[in-house]
């Protein structure tokens, strides 16, 4: 498997976090770690299994940690599904 495809939802998080990101740490910085997330997404892509499952949280879901932030993802055929991005804080989100 090497491909991953974005929801909406994962879309405007995305987003969310680099607006968040500009105003916090500047553009410099939000630029890099918004780019951290694809470098993520690929590995993600490569190799879905090596994630944790957190099937407790929501069944079929994974999770990849990039810097402050979980990249929850489910398997779908031969496609990793990114399907939210959020904070610690944030986790009550998936239910």
């Amino acid at each position: 498997m090497a491909e991953f495809k974005l929801s909406n939802v994962a879309k405007e998080d995305l987003i969310r976090i680099h607006q968040y990101g500009a105003e916090k740490f500047g553009m410099k910085q939000a630029d890099k770690y918004f780019s951290s997330f694809f470098d993520h997404f690929e590995l993600i892509a490569k190799n879905p299994n090596a994630f944790e499952s957190v099937d407790f949280i929501k069944p079929g879901y994974r999770r990849c940690v990039c810097g402050v932030d979980s990249i929850f993802f489910k398997i779908n055929g031969e496609v990793a599904e990114i399907m939210t991005i959020i904070g610690r804080q944030d986790f009550n989100q998936l239910s």
